[in-house]
């Protein structure tokens, strides 16, 4: 399994729907959930529709073209709207809008009574005008929100004292969320639910208040849309999300396989699926969904991606895994632009190419990729991981350098690991280029130091100065260069209670270290101390303990 690797890829946002019996409707649920670049397709494709009223559409159409900041397009869509319907109230309030726009107040007040003219004492219609001068500014027509509101407050059925229009509290809780007051907001729409139960955009309004800071909210809430509407298309998508941001994965892949067998879905969402059954370690479902779109759609380069991710976690895969990859790149190659990579597709590339003896195409590809992002630290992690396995380990030490150059806080293992690659590093030029060994030597040392810098409880940072040290000076001085480091790495490692496996690992190589120096001295007696100390360690090494009992005789 792979799952150890940065796993960032983009989610897929739909744009295309497989069912023609649909009117303007659902675009108008998208539109009131906030979610204008879905509504505006709906919109589109089903302005034809039987069952569809074009003035609605054409209102809904107007508003997006206002959010998108076209006034000329939204108001031909207004105007278009009072053709095909004159008795349509909201049309004029966007016409209106527009007037307060161009600063004719007086226009837009006579706009706002002309749409009264059709719809007597209506809260909505209060609400829409309301929204309307809070669109526009919100501070210089606050008298004229509060009034609208008030009048939609006095023209609402009521519930005891309270109004029980929905979109009063759904205007109040956007309020409430500009004001960034999200427990408020939050209040507001779960009034909306509760005096209309199947408010879709309440439900999707008070999730999005919570989804990313506190999913289990929004998935209570959406839970309960559930409920009431569960073949809610929209409903399910967002269910599904809220569930992959609460890390819960099998859930958002068990709703959003809902969502994906719901007519009323998004085409292009049914890549997200594939990708949701990988987050959800259904990596066999996975691989098979998104072979199935695939076949379907040759050109569907993400699920051309997906497929691969899942395929890599598959141990039955690992021999087709190469020509996917190869196909994979073939296809980006073919117009990057077009077909990006993410994250996870360059580091299982990376990590195929290097596996099948390719390691200079994994190095290019990670290249590429630094030169995409420069800022993604694990990039050069993984490059520096290609190079250890070419046993490049200047190559390794320099790429691990932009990952600590683009890490934030490096850890102590961060550290150490770069002190390892560069000693090494040091190692390989040391006989054809000891300036340049010494260079790597110097980092090395330097690495070790902030790693005893961050913690001072492991020998590791003693054991490998010792070693430094060790490579840094003559031939005639390496028995005695370690001897300070070791000496302080031994008294450590024994006034510790519970010594790491490394800690062990480094107090063998010191002690072997100690007592041969000592032999040297011709001081026999430390010498068999520090050997039996080593023996202590690694009681089953008869080799070693026959060649210390030859020492006492």
């Amino acid at each position: 399994m792979k799952l150890n690797l940065l796993l960032s890829a983009a989610l897929v946002a739909g744009t295309a729907i497989l069912t023609t019996a649909q009117t303007h409707k659902e675009g108008e649920e998208y539109y009131r959930a906030d979610q204008y670049s879905n509504a505006k397709e709906l919109l589109q494709r089903n302005y034809n529709n039987p069952g569809t009223d074009k003035a609605v559409s054409d209102y809904y159409l107007g508003r997006i073209a206002l959010e998108e900041g076209n006034k000329a397009e939204a108001a031909d869509f207004f105007n278009k709207g009072v053709a095909a319907n004159p008795e349509y109230a909201y049309n004029y309030v966007g016409l209106g809008e527009i007037e307060l726009m161009n600063g004719n107040k007086a226009g837009a007040e006579k706009l706002f009574k002309d749409a009264r003219t059709h719809v007597k004492k209506d809260a909505s219609l209060d609400i829409a005008i309301a929204r309307a001068y809070y669109n526009v500014d919100p501070t210089a027509y606050a008298k004229d929100i509060d009034k609208n509101v008030l009048q939609a407050t006095k023209n609402s059925p009521k519930d005891g004292p309270a109004p029980t229009n929905t979109d009063i509290y759904l205007f109040e809780g956007d309020r409430f969320k500009d004001q960034k007051d999200f427990g408020k907001a939050g209040n507001q729409y779960q009034m909306a639910t509760t005096y209309n139960p199947n408010a879709t955009e309440a439900y999707v309004k008070y999730a999005n208040l919570f989804t990313q800071v506190n999913p289990e909210y929004a998935i209570d809430m959406l839970n309960g849309l559930m409920k009431v509407n569960p073949q809610s298309a929209l409903g399910q998508r967002e269910l599904a999300s809220a569930y992959y941001n609460a890390g819960k994965f099998k859930e958002a892949a068990t709703e959003y396989q809902k969502y994906v067998n719901n007519p009323n879905h998004f085409k292009q969402d049914e890549d997200r699926y594939a990708f949701l059954l990988f987050y959800g370690g259904d990596y066999k479902d996975g691989y098979n969904y998104a072979s199935k779109l695939y076949k379907e759609n040759p050109k569907n380069f993400t699920a051309q991606r997906y497929q691969f991710m899942n395929a890599a976690q598959l141990e039955e895969m690992k021999d087709q895994l190469l020509p996917l990859a190869e196909q994979l790149v073939a296809v980006h190659n073919a117009d990057r632009n077009a077909n990006k990579f993410a994250p996870i597709d360059y580091i299982l590339i990376g990590d195929e190419l290097t596996n099948a003896g390719r390691p200079k195409e994994a190095q290019a590809l990670f290249e590429e990729a630094i030169a995409d992002d420069p800022e993604n630290r694990e990039y050069y992690k993984q490059l520096a991981l290609v190079y250890v396995k070419e046993n490049d380990l200047p190559g390794a030490t320099d790429a691990f350098q932009g990952y600590i150059d683009h890490t934030e806080n490096p850890s102590y293992n961060d550290y150490i690991q770069q002190a390892t690659y560069a000693f090494y590093a040091g190692v390989q030029n040391q006989q054809e280029n000891p300036a340049n060994a010494n260079k790597y030597y110097d980092m090395a040392e330097t690495s070790v130091d902030k790693a005893a810098a961050i913690s001072s409880d492991f020998t590791r940072p003693l054991k490998m100065k010792g070693d430094i040290a060790k490579q840094k000076v003559s031939e005639d001085q390496v028995a005695s260069a370690a001897v300070p480091y070791f000496t302080e790495g031994i008294a450590l490692f024994e006034g510790k209670a519970n010594p790491s496996r490394n800690d062990i690992n480094d107090a063998k190589e010191m002690y072997n270290y100690m007592g041969n120096y000592y032999l040297d001295q011709k001081d026999v007696d430390t010498a068999i101390t520090y050997f039996n100390k080593y023996l202590d360690l690694d009681p089953d090494n008869e080799a070693y303990r026959k060649f210390v009992e030859g020492l006492k005789k």
